[in-house]
């Protein structure tokens, strides 16, 4: 009797990965601004945290400016008006966020604390209404977690302001960059 299934191919012989092996140079690179970047984030937090608030401050203004025009094109008085008092809102919340960056820290900071805390609630309660079999422990104690992570951070604050923002950046730089690092090398090995 003979097997008709097929083993399925390794990830390195996959035709797709060319075009990404052909990249694999530029990738490594990538990852190492990454993780360069993420360490100069680390090594200066509170520079990292007013950067990251005016990059918020940019995607605001971006926003606005969008939703303004986007008013224009609306046929409607009450939505040309919903929509073009919205787009104010962005930008003039934008450029608040260059005026005085460290209080927009401490407003996004206690955000991020309260949403952390919700999620990890949540994170619990749903663990907790899990069915029998699945790995609900997991999630619980992702929501734990979670939970005491926005609780620290509201414990400290404002002063956490300070440096949150900039070490989530430097930490989430990091583990970025280490993720296209892999992908590089992983690249070279299968190849």
């Amino acid at each position: 009797m003979t097997s008709t299934t097929k083993t399925p191919q390794p990830f390195a012989s996959s035709p797709g990965l060319e075009p990404l092996r052909a990249k694999r140079g530029w990738i490594i690179a990538l990852g190492v601004i990454y993780v360069v970047a993420g360490v100069i984030a680390l090594g200066s937090i509170v520079m990292a945290t007013i950067v990251s608030v005016f990059v918020v401050g940019i995607m605001m203004l971006i926003a606005g400016v969008a939703e303004v025009f986007h008013a224009f094109q609306i046929k409607t008085w009450g939505r040309f008006l919903l929509w073009l008092l919205l787009g104010a809102l962005y930008i003039v919340a934008g450029f608040l966020t260059f005026e005085n960056p460290l209080l927009a820290a401490a407003l996004l900071t206690l955000l991020l604390a309260v949403s952390l805390i919700a999620s990890g609630i949540m994170r619990v309660v749903l663990a907790f209404s899990m069915k029998e079999g699945m790995p609900w422990i997991w999630v619980v104690v992702s929501g734990v977690i979670t939970l005491l992570l926005g609780l620290v951070i509201l414990a400290h604050w404002p002063v956490s302001s300070l440096y949150i923002l900039g070490l989530f950046l430097g930490i989430d730089l990091i583990v970025a960059g280490a993720g296209w690092l892999a992908v590089g090398f992983g690249l070279g090995r299968r190849a």
